[in-house]
């Protein structure tokens, strides 16, 4: 039987003294319930927001950095955290793509628009950048404070504001009222979808991360869901509700019961699973040897802050992952503006408003096969770089058709969203995980993909700006994208390249290190995962 896990680690003397040679070891060796004994600083009200105890964390630590265990045992315990983790990330992850883009499907209805007073295609791009503005101001603190207070009762305060925020558009009326509840939208999803890549990467290793993500955070699933409900739900009236007024409430109330599936049943860290022996726990913290995430300690905030601001990778990975504003425009912004303009998108083919709700689901569908497949493999391959440079090439070419095609020809226009939705929506899992796979250690992982997508979303304040003018049917702003696409080939071909030198520099360095310096650095001892700009840190490709 294959041995795995046997991983020495440098402790701090306290927790080294207890754990190493220690024969309480043996006695947690074998499979016990026990729950855990998570524990929060402070009590009442002001103890929801206080931090976790680390004394539970300390314990499965310990007996993780001894722990031997076999690929049968470690099967055990991915099934477990698959079959409890991801159905509550992915359902989550679900409702709030609803709540941000079922305004996108409202649009193409005339009540909404006229309860809201949206006379212009300037109102409406105004309506929707102004969700960024909260969402982009609190990304890192949300990050930062998801790690301080556990990550059940973070996504618990997210899911119920938004919830309320997008209940109260069923009841609002005139347009300074649109652009209130939006911005509260941004401020309740603020740090969400970071937080969510963050969470797993406590969960999963590298093997592991980018599959998962594409499972749980891919925007295929909710675009997909979204059309047929606007499709069914605009049919809907009553003297009291209209079709779309359906379609916000039945998208909201869903998430402000998910916010107590969430506090109650999601653990915060590994240590705290309850649905996991002892032995299982720190299995679970064990085999994650090649990022080692810790829930306590480390860096603080602010430290982490200045050490991603300095990292070159980091402005790396957000010109990846979109940039600023027109200039620098990757992936993000395609994929922010696609979203909400699909349906209308699609009605300039000439399609009916109800035909345009149920026919956005046909590219969401091949999208999310092709998300699933990119992220899959890119896994098994273990590269992000030339994943990341195919989805472009995907995405661009179906950019291309579309400014070519256009006003010539209808089916071969909605052939090509189905490229664009696809290249695009497969960035989100592949260079997220690409980063939190890069960055190290713990706190500045934490930062660095709250930092990444707050800078993206600064540049997707004006992708809804983009398709300004529906009067050349946005082949403009098709051309725009095609460029951004090309942009973001380039940026994954120059990070990739960058990332393979600094690996193969870093093993001539080791290699000519006199032996006693070598052995002693290979054999140093570490519970806290080392950070990237170790000489034993190798970027992931």
């Amino acid at each position: 039987m294959v041995q795995r896990g046997d991983i020495q680690e440098r402790m701090e003397p306290a927790i080294r003294m207890r754990c190493v040679g220690s024969p309480e070891i043996e006695k947690y060796q074998e499979d016990d319930t026990e729950p855990p004994a998570t524990k929060y600083n402070r009590e009442g009200i002001l103890g929801f927001f206080s931090g976790i105890e680390r004394t539970a964390a300390d314990e499965i630590e310990c007996l993780a950095a001894n722990i031997s265990f076999t690929e049968e045992e470690e099967a055990v315990v991915r099934r477990k955290l698959d079959l409890r983790i991801l159905p509550i990330v992915l359902i989550s992850w679900i409702f709030d793509q609803l709540d941000r883009i079922n305004i996108g499907n409202a649009h193409v209805l005339s009540g909404f628009n006229k309860k809201y007073g949206i006379e212009t295609n300037q109102q409406w791009t105004l309506l929707l950048s102004v969700f960024y503005i909260g969402y982009c101001l609190l990304e890192i603190p949300s990050n930062i404070l998801q790690r301080h207070i556990g990550a059940n009762r973070f996504f618990f305060l997210s899911l119920s504001w938004w919830g309320l925020s997008s209940l109260s558009f069923v009841y609002g009326r005139r347009y300074i009222v649109a652009i209130i509840l939006r911005i509260l939208l941004g401020i309740g999803e603020a740090g969400f979808y970071a937080g969510m890549i963050y969470y797993l990467s406590f969960w999963y290793n590298r093997r592991e991360l980018a599959f998962r993500i594409s499972l749980c955070t891919t925007g295929t699933i909710p675009g997909w869901l979204g059309g047929f409900m606007a499709y069914g739900l605009a049919r809907l009236h009553s003297p009291v509700l209209s079709g779309w007024q359906f379609l916000y409430l039945i998208e909201a109330i869903p998430s402000l019961v998910m916010a107590i599936v969430v506090l109650l049943w999601l653990p915060p860290f590994p240590f705290a699973a309850p649905f996991l022996t002892k032995r299982q726990r720190a299995i679970a913290v064990a085999r994650l040897r090649d990022h080692r995430p810790k829930s306590h300690g480390g860096t603080s905030g602010w430290q982490a802050f200045k050490l991603v601001v300095k990292d070159p990778h980091s402005w790396g990975f957000a010109l990846l992952y979109s940039s600023f504003v027109r200039v620098l425009t990757p992936c993000n912004v395609c994929i922010a503006a696609i979203s909400y303009f699909l349906p209308t998108l699609i009605e300039q083919f000439g399609f009916t408003p109800i035909q345009a709700q149920v026919l956005t689901s046909g590219p969401y569908v091949s999208g999310m096969l092709f998300v699933w497949f990119q992220a899959w493999h890119s896994d098994k391959t273990q590269d992000r770089g030339f994943h990341v440079m195919g989805s472009s090439f995907v995405a661009f070419s179906g950019y291309v058709i579309l400014a070519i095609y256009e006003q010539k020809n209808h089916r071969v226009s909605y052939v090509a969203t189905y490229l664009v939705v696809a290249g695009t929506y497969s960035f989100f899992p592949l260079v997220m995980s690409w980063a939190a796979n890069t960055m190290a250690p713990t706190p500045k992982r934490g930062v660095g993909t709250a930092f990444m997508v707050s800078l993206s979303n600064v540049a997707t304040i004006a992708a809804p700006q983009v398709y300004f003018d529906p009067g050349d049917s946005f082949r403009r702003a098709h051309a725009m994208f095609a460029g951004f696409m090309l942009l973001t080939f380039s940026s994954a071909f120059i990070l990739r390249t960058q990332f393979a030198y600094l690996n193969k520099k870093r093993d001539r360095v080791l290699a000519i290190l006199p032996r006693e310096e070598r052995q002693k650095l290979e054999g140093t001892p570490r519970l806290e995962d080392i950070a990237d700009s170790d000489l034993r840190f190798r970027y992931m490709t």
